[in-house]
């Protein structure tokens, strides 16, 4: 691919094949993600065909990245949580834990050292958000009792992502050569980054209300959509440059900053076409970092991942469900929506990747399985929704 001209083609490469491939996964019943991931797939350098610029696709899928947490915080209704926090906080909780454990034990059996089990136990213990909640809306139970339960348990999923996110760079990518000095320097980045936090709601929360209120004044559709993402991604550089945190993180705060705002419910509707169409990018991005060969050459380990998925979604569910937490036809529906791979275990992979904290190879099964999971997902909510009938 030509240099001059690797951004329009990258582009344009990306969102033909995810729309052709993502309406054609709709035609077959399965989650448009589906598409997406095989557009980048067939991008990849694994596959032949067209080659897409990787380092390229990478920052625009960064921005994606960005525009998704910024999402993420601007929807984040701390009295929603609270009104489910009996089932939906120690759940979430529950299926993090169980995914930990249950992929370091695998990671252990495939050769995987301990600290990249732990990651791919943890990567496997995130639903996907955009699965669970498409899953819900297709069969109008997103404003249900269950639907309400599956919004906090994925907040709080989230905010543990969010948390991993930040600590992973301290912990994996911080040169310590003694146990004070690692933690001293653990500690200094912290305290940089709550200061960063602090901050953002001390002064962020009173400027950035004014500032959305003096551009919806121009009476501007465009000025005011322009600086809903000035500030999404301003503030992500801002945290980033200046205070050593992650993108992702900066973002968040910023949609948090927002969400409490009058016109935070406008600027969340503005930045949504972009947060989609960049969202697309970053789900292709992340299928052309897989390598479909890893599926002949070790079956059993994708297999092992995609059931680790599984069992740690079936058995939170049912644990509450065994504590009186949840009634059957709840925990039938929650226990095969949540068992899909997504966002946050691609975000966590790759930022491990570039560590140095994960191989490629452990990259590729997670991407394998969660494109085998979001595929299976309307067979798994089925299966489970039977399982339940007949008990």
């Amino acid at each position: 691919m030509a240099h001059g001209d690797s951004l329009i083609l990258t582009l344009v490469g990306a969102f033909v094949l995810a729309f052709l491939l993502g309406l054609g996964a709709l035609r077959l019943k399965l989650s448009p993600l589906v598409g997406y991931l095989v557009a980048g797939v067939i991008m990849g350098p694994f596959t032949p065909g067209m080659i897409a610029d990787r380092q390229l696709a990478s920052q625009l899928a960064e921005i994606g990245v960005i525009l998704l947490m910024f999402g993420v915080g601007l929807h984040f209704s701390p009295k929603d949580l609270l009104a489910v926090r009996r089932a939906a906080v120690p759940g979430a909780l529950l299926q993090v834990v169980l995914g930990t454990g249950l992929g370091w034990g695998l990671g252990r059996l495939i050769g995987l050292g301990d600290g990249e089990g732990v990651l791919l136990g943890f990567s496997l213990g995130i639903a996907s958000s955009v699965v669970v909640l498409r899953t819900l809306e297709e069969r109008h139970e997103l404003k249900t009792e269950t639907g309400r339960i599956a919004i906090g348990w994925l907040v709080v999923q989230d905010l543990v992502a969010v948390v991993a996110l930040v600590l992973l760079p301290l912990i994996a990518g911080t040169k310590h050569p003694d146990a004070l000095t690692w933690l001293g320097q653990i500690g200094w980045r912290l305290l940089k980054i709550g200061l960063f936090v602090g901050l953002m709601f001390v002064i962020g929360g009173r400027v950035l209300p004014w500032l959305l209120v003096g551009l919806a004044h121009t009476r501007s559709r465009e000025l005011f959509t322009l600086g809903v993402l000035a500030i999404a991604l301003g503030i992500a550089w801002l945290a980033y440059a200046a205070f050593g945190a992650s993108f992702a993180l900066g973002a968040f705060v910023a949609g948090l900053v927002l969400n409490g705002s009058p016109l935070g419910h406008n600027a969340a509707e503005r930045s949504l076409p972009l947060r989609d169409a960049f969202a697309v990018l970053f789900f292709v991005s992340v299928g052309m970092l897989f390598d479909p060969i890893i599926l002949i050459r070790q079956p059993l380990a994708v297999a092992g991942v995609l059931a680790v998925a599984l069992a740690a979604a079936l058995a939170a569910t049912l644990v509450l469900r065994l504590g009186g937490q949840l009634d059957r036809p709840h925990a039938a529906l929650l226990a095969g929506s949540l068992p899909q791979i997504g966002e946050f275990s691609f975000l966590l992979a790759g930022l491990a990747v570039t560590l140095g904290a994960m191989t490629h190879q452990a990259q590729s099964l997670i991407v394998g399985a969660a494109i085998l999971s979001i595929a299976l997902n309307p067979l798994i909510v089925w299966a489970t929704g039977k399982a339940a009938g007949r008990v």
